[in-house]
């Protein structure tokens, strides 16, 4: 055996070789998890209660919007104080907000205005959450190993937004009560792993609050061209996609699979991110790693484009099991990038905006998905998502040369 091949493991799980990013890996993908759950809870929960569609999309503007209104506070807040300790205060909100919902259910509902209210307090505790959880990576394992995390991290985040819903699903059939109570223990568990993280070394911002402290995040990603290309890159990109959204139509009227179906279509993508995740955790993208972004950022183009036209249940799951690892490998470089490349004490600000830019693109890029397939059909919306792919791919290559020479993903600033 040679040497090589004996530390190739040691390799793919280089990461976990840091105790704190175990206890972080955990407590995210439990957190990730309660949050599913509670997602399936709720949209069964308040749609049982109106049978109005309308009130599910507020049930996602809701929880979305904290974080968009409140970008210029939570990056601040995670760059001047401890990210553990923001992180694992959120996760106990949230873990406060699912004793809620369990709460308002054992009691009885006429109104899903109740609802709406813990979920916006859950909806703050997010936004908080999000900037101080993607800046503490990088606080918990050196440089070298900081690709590594980020690829077992996104196989944290893409299994639990695969399992979660499932066992949400299952468990809400049960009782609402007890999908609400397993919600809350996951996420005080999240809470205690959170906590136990031995505090890192972190570089805080100590000026005194200002304006221009506030707008330090964009101010930052719009100086830095490696940086903005790797944001704006997804943002367009999502934004142009959204093959997703449609998903509905594709299982009823297209594909006619039915239920069960659309079950194997939501779950193609993930499938494939996890397992491209796994790879890279073990193969890291080692040079070129700008070109390589760019290739396959157009290919998750072509997969869109290629569900977009199939008429054939197995090449449309394909497809789809082809975006979302072309999409994990994108992910993987974006997201080494934008933390490496940016300095620590301004890296809850700049993850705050990447955070909003990546939740606008996917609810836009729905919105965007709906109104062209009402307007031109379905599938012509869905091509016209992979062929803006390809071309974004192709624009911002050229519009943003540093970004395409990045050969390494372990520069550390």
């Amino acid at each position: 055996m040679t040497s090589q091949t004996a530390t190739a493991p040691e390799q793919r799980f280089a990461a976990f070789r840091h105790g704190a990013f175990s206890r972080y890996w955990v407590a995210r993908f439990l957190g990730t998890f309660s949050t599913q759950i509670i997602s399936v809870g709720v949209g069964w929960q308040v749609y049982d209660l109106t049978r109005d569609p309308f009130d599910l999309g507020l049930v996602g503007i809701i929880q979305f919007a904290p974080a968009l209104l409140l970008v210029l506070v939570t990056g601040v807040v995670a760059d001047r104080f401890g990210r553990r300790l923001i992180m694992g205060l959120s996760a106990l909100v949230e873990a406060a907000c699912a004793a809620a919902l369990l709460a308002l259910t054992y009691h009885g509902l006429a109104s899903p205005l109740p609802i709406f209210a813990v979920l916006v307090v859950f909806g703050i505790a997010r936004a908080f959450f999000g900037p101080a959880s993607a800046s503490l990576v990088a606080n918990l394992v050196p440089s070298e190993d900081f690709a590594n995390a980020v690829a077992w991290n996104s196989s944290a985040w893409q299994t639990a937004t695969i399992v979660g819903p499932v066992a949400g699903g299952l468990l809400y059939g049960l009782s609402p009560e007890i999908a609400y109570g397993a919600a809350t223990v996951l996420m005080l568990a999240s809470t205690a792993l959170i906590f136990s993280i031995p505090r890192p070394v972190q570089r805080s911002e100590t000026d005194k609050p200002s304006v221009e402290t506030l707008f330090a995040g964009f101010r930052y990603i719009w100086g830095e061209k490696v940086v903005l290309g790797a944001i704006s890159l997804d943002l367009f990109a999502v934004l142009l996609s959204g093959a997703v959204a449609l998903l509905p139509v594709y299982a009823r009227d297209i594909l006619d699979l039915g239920p069960w179906g659309l079950g194997l279509l939501r779950a193609a993508p993930g499938v494939g991110a996890i397992i491209v995740a796994v790879w890279l955790a073990g193969h890291p993208i080692r040079d070129h790693a700008g070109k390589v972004m760019f290739v396959f950022v157009a290919l998750f183009g072509v997969a869109t484009a290629v569900f977009g036209i199939s008429t054939i249940p197995w090449v449309s799951i394909s497809a789809l099991a082809l975006l979302g690892a072309t999409d994990m490998v994108s992910v993987y470089i974006r997201e080494t990038l934008i933390q490496l490349w940016t300095p620590d004490h301004v890296r809850g600000r700049v993850n705050a905006v990447n955070g909003v830019f990546v939740g606008a693109s996917n609810e836009l890029g729905e919105f965007r998905a709906g109104t062209m397939a009402a307007l031109i059909g379905t599938a012509p919306a869905v091509v016209f998502g992979g062929i803006g792919a390809i071309a974004v791919a192709g624009i911002w290559a050229w519009t943003f040369p540093a970004l395409r020479k990045v050969r390494h993903l372990d520069r550390h600033v």
